[in-house]
């Protein structure tokens, strides 16, 4: 299968294109800079210039690909609604591409706002507090014909280089001096960057129109012990925050601390013949992200 991938040489992206070459897969990699095309080239894929916004690229990509893996999102968390709409418009294009024939597309999509199901987000649970549009785009052409599922990640895909949360918060408390979280039951759930790649490739081989994906490695850990670590390591002290206190400490994460992120992945599991066997989001913070 050939397989065009966005997001190509990101941080998920790479790890996407080494897992589907491994596979025997072709590799289409969108690169909207001469460094992420050579980061394409080098790992054995072919380079299509372009970035999301580059409409008539992503219909081109689309259109030669036997599938397309959307892995790319505008990581400008100061204006989200900005990077969803722009997300939305991208997969929309695409989709367009793939009326009408068998070609599959998987979306990545998120965790963070879902509505729980007896305590977990769960596969079923409803997009409807979501502040990403991917998944309802996707579903929604689903039901058009597209062969469209899609891949939820939790708010910590973890590994060696990552540039999300997990190290916002690292350099938050470097600059407050402080390790801070918000009082209460407050759970985040992690992938490995590595097993993420896996599903990617399982979901785009099932090609199943309309399948949900929770990718969960670490179902639930509590941001108290993220803390923990986070103010052991850099020998600064913890803080619980009350919920006045969270948007003037966080910033503009503010609003994504707030989510309790627990979530299984039984189904999961089960529909891809998925386990995730890296290391987890704890482990790998001590090892990795000091």
């Amino acid at each position: 299968m050939k397989v065009f991938v966005t997001g190509a040489s990101g941080f998920v992206g790479s790890a996407v294109v080494k897992e589907l070459l491994s596979a025997g897969h072709q590799v289409i990699g969108l690169a909207r800079s001469e460094q992420s095309a050579k980061i394409v080239s080098e790992a054995g894929a072919e380079v299509l210039m372009g970035s999301l916004e580059d409409l008539d690229t992503l219909k081109q990509g689309a259109s030669e690909a036997d599938g397309v893996i959307h892995a790319a999102f505008s990581h400008d968390f100061t204006d989200y609604l900005k990077a969803s709409e722009l997300d939305k418009t991208a997969i929309n294009t695409m989709c367009q591409a793939m009326l009408g024939t068998a070609k599959p597309i998987v979306v990545t999509a998120g965790i963070l706002g879902l509505e729980p199901i007896e305590g977990a987000i769960t596969e079923e649970s409803s997009t409807a507090n979501s502040p990403r549009l991917s998944e309802a785009t996707a579903l929604a052409l689903a039901e058009k014909g597209v062969h469209a599922s899609v891949v939820r990640f939790p708010p910590s895909v973890h590994d060696k280089g990552d540039k999300g949360f997990v190290p916002f918060l690292i350099q938050l408390a470097r600059n407050k001096g402080v390790a801070a979280y918000l009082e209460g039951n407050i759970r985040w759930s992690s992938v490995h960057r590595l097993d993420a790649a896996r599903a990617f490739r399982l979901a785009v081989e099932k090609s199943a129109k309309g399948a949900v994906y929770n990718v969960i490695g670490d179902n639930g850990i509590a941001l108290r012990d993220m803390a923990l670590l986070i103010g052991e390591k850099l020998n600064v002290p913890i803080k619980s925050l009350k919920d006045e206190e969270i948007d003037s400490h966080f910033d503009w994460m503010g609003r994504f601390i707030r989510f309790d992120s627990y979530a299984t992945n039984q189904k999961t599991k089960e529909l891809l013949d998925w386990e995730p066997t890296h290391i987890g989001l704890l482990e790998d913070m001590e090892e990795n992200y000091f």
